[in-house]
């Protein structure tokens, strides 16, 4: 490590959305394809004291690392972009900072000093972001303030920016990333609102390094003079950032616009290498896929309004990705509403259309009903099916149903009184809900599985022995495993002591695909590292395409892709 860390701030202006977490991720990913150890932060303006509480179809997906960690999504972006698993100290809340203050004056750590929300909030801020460095041995340290410039919540943030460049004056840059709208097809862009963001982080007393402009095109010279010149900056400073097809070509996209360099400039460091190589063959081939394979995700988080909110289940929509772009494909992901299979019988004949289903996680009664009709047509009609945590929940409760016949099999989280509760409360987490104490008492984080021979499973991952990432509190009862066996099922996935099914499949003999898992695999998938099962979903996925059976598909993609 660096006898001083290098320190990057990335803040958003005009509006919320705007792409500060995949522009960090990529900033991050430029840095480190100069040959610098790069660690990333999130700081989210909530007093929440982690995402673990927060609403889905308000915050998006809550993201979890290996340490049991809730948090925002964000941090996924930046596990998937740097290739790197990340851990607490890299994510902050408004809420786990003031907690952190209070604990510490409880304990007399201040020595009986007048405990103040300036400064005190703010160094407590920069104690952290220096730790996760520190942690990290890095040479870079990224943080981007989740919010908006001009908004209450992230004023104490943006003073911690202020304070950390006095005491480090050469090591801090600033990036803003704002928005140049264009209100019709034959009107220009936009600046105005990028100068008022910036007057806005001029009133906290900052000035921006640089400044990455969102919009639906490239930015031509007569936008960049003009905000450069009412920004105080130089154009060059001004960068570029055109909407793109991929989130993975926006580190290139930066790179067009020699943004790498820029940086590094402006920090003072001498770092010649460039190596975003696999990079941008990752890119080249998402972007050269033709052949179209479709997936169907089946939830509930999908409605805000009259929009559709992807972002809750934005590591599942990363991670089929991901997949597709290993077998040389491109993938159509759409959205069913689970509630609309509960409303119209008629409703899962729609599913023949697709090449595969996922149920992804999910919590509570709402549209369960439709979702188990789903999996049983997939079932019958040997559709490829992938369910995550509730969904392999799910998946046991109707081979229950329908092949045991025990029609009132349930989980215990929908109905407490059932009579076959197939799926049931953790036992050391019945006092807890008993309680009404819901934040942070999940399995979380990490666990260790052992695979079964001969199964899907342990062929996918090649290996006998696999650590996932859990969120669930309710777990296959151990009374109805012989039973759930009885029907069909295969565990596995097992807890090392064989108490715990972490995954459930119906041999390849019986169905092409079906599986589910009790973790969340879709968490540890990454751009050059596709997920084990999200591969072999896709390309049972792929295998269902009519015009791929004659021609031996995915074999083909095999060529395409680099054999795995």
């Amino acid at each position: 490590m660096r006898s001083k860390p290098k320190y990057v701030f990335v803040v958003g202006g005009v509006m919320s959305g705007v792409g500060k977490g995949v522009a960090s991720a990529s900033i991050g990913k430029i840095l480190q394809g100069r040959g610098l150890e790069v660690t990333s932060i999130k700081i989210d303006p909530y007093v929440n004291v982690d995402a673990g509480t927060m609403n889905p179809t308000e915050h998006g997906e809550v993201f979890v690392l290996d340490d049991g960690t809730e948090c925002d999504q964000d941090m996924g972006n930046y596990e998937r972009f740097l290739g790197r698993d990340l851990t607490g100290i890299n994510y902050m809340t408004t809420g786990s900072v003031y907690k952190a203050v209070i604990e510490r004056e409880r304990r007399m750590e201040y020595g009986g000093k007048c405990v103040e929300v300036v400064p005190h909030i703010p160094l407590e801020v920069i104690d952290r972001i220096n730790r996760a460095a520190r942690k990290a041995k890095a040479d870079a340290v990224l943080t981007e303030i989740g919010g908006t410039i001009g908004e209450y919540q992230n004023v104490l943030f943006l003073e911690a920016i202020r304070m950390l460049r006095v005491e480090h004056p050469g090591d801090v840059l600033l990036v803003l990333v704002s928005y140049a709208p264009i209100m019709s097809d034959d009107n220009e862009m936009k600046t105005k609102p990028t100068q008022y963001a910036v007057r806005a982080l001029q009133s906290a007393g900052l000035q921006p390094d640089i400044i990455l402009v969102r919009g639906k095109v490239p930015l031509d010279a007569k936008r960049k003079e003009k905000i450069a010149f009412n920004c105080n900056l130089r154009e060059k400073d001004v960068i570029s950032a055109p909407d793109v097809e991929s989130l993975y070509d926006i580190p290139i996209n930066f790179e067009k616009d020699n943004l790498g360099n820029l940086m590094l400039e402006k920090l003072g460091v001498r770092a010649p290498k460039r190596d975003l190589h696999d990079w941008r063959r990752l890119a080249a081939r998402i972007r050269g896929a033709h052949e179209d394979v479709r997936v169907g995700v089946v939830g509930k988080y999908f409605g805000s309004g009259k929009f559709i909110l992807a972002d809750s289940y934005i590591s599942v929509i990363e991670a089929v990705k991901h997949a597709a772009a290993h077998w040389g494909v491109r993938p159509r992901i759409e959205w069913l509403d689970a509630e609309e299979f509960e409303r119209n019988r008629n409703a899962v004949k729609r599913l023949e259309a697709y090449h595969g289903i996922i149920v992804p996680g999910g919590f509570g009664s709402r549209g369960i009903e439709g979702k188990l009709k789903v999996i049983r047509y997939c079932r019958e009609r040997k559709i490829p099916y992938f369910g995550l945590c509730y969904g392999m929940q799910l998946a046991v409760i109707e081979l229950a149903r329908d092949v045991l016949r025990l029609s009132r099999a349930n989980t215990t989280e929908v109905d407490p009184k059932a009579k076959h509760p197939v799926i049931d409360l953790m036992p050391e987490q019945k006092k807890l809900m008993a309680e009404n104490n819901y934040g942070g008492t999940m399995r979380l984080g990490a666990y260790p599985a052992v695979l079964g021979a001969g199964t899907i499973a342990r062929e996918a991952y090649g290996k006998a022995k696999i650590s996932e990432r859990h969120r669930h509190r309710f777990e296959v009862n151990p009374a109805y495993i012989r039973k759930v066996e009885g029907a069909g099922a295969v565990f596995s996935g097992q807890s090392p002591d064989r108490r715990l099914m972490e995954i459930m499949e119906l041999p390849r003999s019986a169905h092409p695909f079906f599986l589910g898992t009790q973790f969340h695999p879709e968490l540890k998938s990454r751009p050059l590292a596709p997920h084990p099962l999200f591969r072999e979903f896709i390309k049972a996925a792929i295998r269902r395409q009519p015009s791929k059976a004659s021609k031996g598909h995915p074999a083909g993609a095999e060529r395409v892709a680099g054999k795995k």
